[in-house]
């Protein structure tokens, strides 16, 4: 199956590492959110959609890829994230599905851990994460979408 997976990462790089790690699971391209075009969602059969949660939503530059693209009938998608907070993941994995939603893929899973952050202290929460536990859940999640 024709995959691709794409991303934001903004501050700490957590997103990208989780990022990373799904695409090596599913053997697929991985994008950042500014190089995708249309034609690189367009030419796939699933696409992963990741970025960190920022203050309740994912990144903007994911809302504006998703804006750019036609109808994707037929299409399956899956949403990860990162965030500082899993009080604010499944709202911001609400959203986001309903705007995947609204340009016709169909999703097939979710996948969400803490990410080091530093919006809410400036020393940061969540040091050291994701860590190897969340690479490992990260990797399971990608087999999984296989079947």
């Amino acid at each position: 199956m024709r995959t691709l997976v794409v991303y934001h990462s903004e501050h700490h790089g957590n997103t990208e590492k989780i990022a990373k790690v799904i695409s090596a699971a599913l053997d697929c391209r991985l994008l950042k959110s500014d190089e995708t075009q249309p034609h690189d969602v367009s030419e796939t059969e699933l696409v992963g959609f990741g970025s960190g949660i920022y203050y309740g939503k994912f990144h903007e530059k994911m809302y504006n890829l998703i804006e750019g693209l036609p109808p994707q009938e037929g299409k399956m998608a899956f949403l990860f994230s990162t965030t500082g907070s899993k009080a604010y993941s499944a709202k911001a994995h609400d959203l986001f599905k309903q705007r995947l939603r609204e340009k016709k893929f169909e999703i097939v899973g979710e996948y969400s851990c803490l990410g080091f952050d530093t919006a809410l202290s400036p020393d940061g929460i969540n040091l050291g994460r994701p860590n190897e536990e969340d690479m490992k859940a990260a990797r399971e999640f990608a087999e999984g979408l296989k079947s």
